[in-house]
């Protein structure tokens, strides 16, 4: 998961994700009402194994391995929120984000002058069609890279060209993200 991913699962969270194993297992055991079969099925284990991860039994307690631990994420970030993420996600596509970064800027210039790419910080206000924009992509399986064309071309008409009031015909590339948070609301 890229920058501009983590950026944009953070924004559609109000509350952090759980961070260990046992909080996750946890929270999908409520998810499931309890049932250590149906997150055996949704982890692809046996319901014994999910059995011997929450007991509260010492000696009979085994840690799930680096496979499932990763597994027992994914399960929980796909579960984690869908509600304020559908509400959240429908408040950026309406109103609009804030987008914060850290990153190589440059414009098409003759070395040396001004205009060499250099590290900025930028926050700007992007519109809910970029917002759109975004979501599509992300949701079509587009990659880092894809999603940076859609956020350098956002970021170029709203913070270098002012919305097309200045710098006409300036290309902008946007490269070396160092730091991406969105901020909704």
């Amino acid at each position: 998961m890229g920058q501009i991913e983590q950026g944009l699962e953070q924004a559609l969270r109000t509350r952090p994700v759980p961070s260990s194993t046992e909080a996750r297992l946890r929270f999908l055991l409520a998810t499931h009402k309890g049932s250590t079969r149906k997150v055996a099925v949704v982890l692809g284990v046996s319901q014994r194994t999910v059995q011997r991860w929450v007991t509260k039994r010492p000696g009979a307690r085994r840690p799930p391995g680096s496979l499932h631990v990763r597994a027992i994420e994914e399960a929980v970030l796909a579960r984690w929120q869908p509600r304020v993420r559908a509400r959240r996600r429908a408040q950026a596509e309406a109103n609009g984000f804030v987008f914060h970064t850290r990153a190589r800027f440059g414009f098409a210039a003759p070395a040396g002058s001004s205009d060499d790419p250099r590290v900025r910080w930028i926050t700007q206000d992007l519109s809910g069609e970029v917002a759109r924009e975004l979501f599509a992509a992300r949701d079509a399986g587009a990659g880092e890279q894809q999603q940076t064309v859609i956020l350098a071309r956002a970021l170029g008409h709203a913070y270098f060209r002012d919305r097309g009031r200045r710098a006409h015909g300036l290309h902008v590339s946007f490269s070396d993200v160092e730091f991406a948070d969105f901020s909704i609301g």
